[in-house]
């Protein structure tokens, strides 16, 4: 039968089985395409322009406020006495932070996983404290216990320790939220294969587990070390804020500000950043290295 003596109806029919059984009827899989590239460029749209105002435009005033006296006063600004103090304590109780997270982190994730205890859930819903608490009130309730009069008898308070104990508070979360996940998903038929082989379980751990986990550990404790480097309210009133000996960084920038000093704090804010945007960035590198590599 010729096309101009086919029936409407045939006509439409064979359009039908030509489009395929997921398009719609009338040709409607271009409008289709169309609407999802419009819908896309919408969501995209929307999305950088929320980024913008609340990230990225703050983030872009807050350099240009600390690199407004130049480079040799961007220097100047974070190498005075009392500031170069605040940052090297900042990054070396960060640094010690992540790395007890690190391990701490991992082992609370593999007990609320893989071991069953009374009280389980519990903990489980502890962890997340640090994130539902005020870090001032956090700030407090670590003042309470390891203050001067603290019911402990263990005095933590005005020193190096306190602010370490106040930083792994804050940051304990990102390490054992990031594992949990991925030990949830790991395949236990392979570590029971392994075991079946003869495998014992330190060898099943090195060479099944703890690769699959070790992108969530770098995560989580690139998370817990930003997070420790801007760490405000928990470590004001359990470090006593004395220069040279347990003023972070965040503290000596609200001091800055206080003293209408408002570029040197933007100078040491910018320098926190940069620290945090390098430390984010040498992660992500290795654990894309680490993905190409198997």
């Amino acid at each position: 039968m010729s096309e101009t003596t086919k029936s409407p109806r045939a006509v439409v029919d064979e359009k039908a089985e030509t489009a395929g059984p997921g398009s719609p009827p009338g040709g409607g899989g271009r409008s289709a395409g169309l609407s999802g590239v419009g819908g896309t460029a919408l969501g995209v749209g929307t999305a950088t322009i929320f980024l913008s105002a609340v990230v990225l435009i703050p983030l872009a005033a807050v350099i240009w406020k600390g690199a407004s006296q130049g480079p040799g006063g961007f220097w100047d600004a974070i190498t005075t006495p009392d500031a170069w103090a605040a940052l090297k304590l900042t990054v070396i109780a960060s640094l010690v932070v992540a790395l007890v997270n690190l391990v701490m982190g991992t082992l609370i994730a593999w007990v609320l996983v893989r071991d069953s205890f009374p009280g389980k859930g519990l903990l489980d819903l502890l962890i997340d404290l640090p994130f539902a608490l005020p870090t001032i009130v956090a700030g407090l309730v670590l003042l309470t216990l390891y203050g001067t009069d603290s019911p402990l008898g263990v005095s933590l308070a005005y020193t190096r320790t306190g602010v370490v104990v106040a930083l792994l508070f804050v940051t304990l979360p990102f390490v054992v939220r990031t594992v949990q996940p991925v030990l949830l998903e790991l395949d236990k038929e392979m570590e029971q294969a392994a075991a079946s082989l003869g495998a014992g379980n330190w060898t099943i751990f090195r060479r099944i587990i703890l690769p699959n986990l070790v992108p969530a550990m770098l995560a989580g404790t690139a998370l817990a070390f930003t997070r420790a480097v801007a760490e405000f309210g928990s470590t004001v009133l359990i470090s006593g804020n004395v220069p040279f000996k347990t003023q972070v960084a965040a503290v000596h920038i609200f001091g800055q500000i206080e003293s209408d000093n408002t570029a040197a704090a933007a100078a040491t804010s910018t320098a926190l950043l940069v620290l945090s945007l390098l430390v984010l960035l040498s992660i992500d590198l290795m654990r894309r290295w680490g993905a190409r590599r198997g």
